[in-house]
């Protein structure tokens, strides 16, 4: 068995060693040729998962240790054949963790988190925590996800989480089509709603905003901060966003070293499942750890997010803004989340 790994799933060498042939390679270099015998693909974001990459491949099983599957053509390899998993809310606490880090950094030095509306759009495995985490910080919490909540009270249309917030933050994953797209959910019109001069923070998908239009907002003073850590086309960022920017971050939100643990443990289990006809398993990723706590203080949120916002804006208008972003992603020292 072949089994091609993106060497930067972390955790994940030591499970594999006895099942067979692997290969460890930075997900751009996860090409066709390189997939045309194998048997087995752990990958993340950065491998474009489709026919140009799997035709004629004999791959059966692609794990990705990611929430999100946008990098892979769920109808191409349902169509032929292969197993897909990812890894639903592994991150979690980490991307609530950087959330939680930017409202106190950038709203909390003259209010108190107390006297704070926040407004959350999506309420699926991150929103939701952001939603606990908040309450237990005595912020007053709006939510909005349609799919989830539909007509029912505990749904908050948008129109009111623009006129109502002091800090908007969105946690949906990235679609075009349906009955309720989010690309570039945070546009013009949404924007002219606001009235409250928010923090607006972007941990979900570039996508899901509309860069122009932020520009535009915070140029006129629509929005009086922007946290931005996953962006339109990275690591081909916008600079002048980059710029404008109180905290800008290279897509490391949920890059916690317990999220990592439970992403590798998830595509394991996966992986597991997959081949249990065939005898064989990885080894299993024995790392305990602590319960993901119900609620925060704010002496909990010791995540320095602007050291990690500086290491990202020193390389603005560079020529190598982009292997930048890709490096600072790649090497990040995983932090802890509250309560590890």
């Amino acid at each position: 068995m072949k089994i091609v790994i993106d060497k930067n799933i972390p955790f994940i060498q030591a499970p594999l060693e006895n099942l067979g042939e692997t290969i460890y390679l930075k997900g751009d270099a996860i090409t066709s040729e390189v997939m045309h015998d194998a048997d087995i693909l752990l990958t993340r974001t950065r491998t474009k998962c489709d026919k140009a990459l799997l035709d004629g491949s004999r791959c059966s099983f692609i794990g990705t240790a990611t929430i999100g599957t946008d990098h892979i053509d769920l109808a191409y390899c349902h169509d032929n054949g292969i197993t897909v998993a990812n890894a639903p809310g592994c991150n979690a606490p980490g991307v609530a963790q950087y959330v939680m880090a930017a409202v106190k950094a950038v709203m909390t030095t003259t209010r108190p988190f107390s006297d704070l509306t926040i407004g959350v759009i999506g309420a699926g495995n991150v929103g939701s925590l952001v939603k606990q985490w908040g309450e237990s910080l005595g912020m007053r919490v709006l939510v909005n996800d349609p799919p989830k909540y539909g007509s029912s009270p505990l749904n908050t249309p948008l129109d009111v989480i623009a006129n109502q917030c002091d800090v908007i933050t969105v946690h949906t994953p990235l679609t075009r089509d349906g009955e309720h797209p989010t690309y570039h959910l945070i546009n013009q019109e949404f924007l002219s709603k606001v009235t409250r001069r928010p923090l607006l923070i972007n941990s979900a998908r570039g996508g899901v905003i509309d860069t122009v239009a932020v520009k535009r907002a915070l140029d006129n003073g629509t929005l009086s901060a922007v946290a931005i850590d996953c962006w339109e086309g990275e690591p081909e960022i916008d600079s002048e966003l980059l710029d404008m920017a109180v905290i800008a971050t290279p897509h490391i939100a949920g890059y916690s070293y317990e999220g990592k643990v439970r992403a590798t443990k998830m595509v394991l289990d996966a992986l597991t499942a997959h081949l249990s006809g065939k005898g064989i398993a990885p080894a299993p990723l024995d790392i305990p750890l602590n319960p993901v706590p119900s609620g925060i203080t704010p002496a909990m949120i010791g995540y320095d997010i602007i050291a990690d916002s500086r290491s990202l804006k020193e390389a603005s208008h560079t020529p190598t803004l982009a292997d930048t972003f890709e490096s600072l992603r790649n090497n990040y020292l995983f932090r802890h989340e509250p309560g590890q």
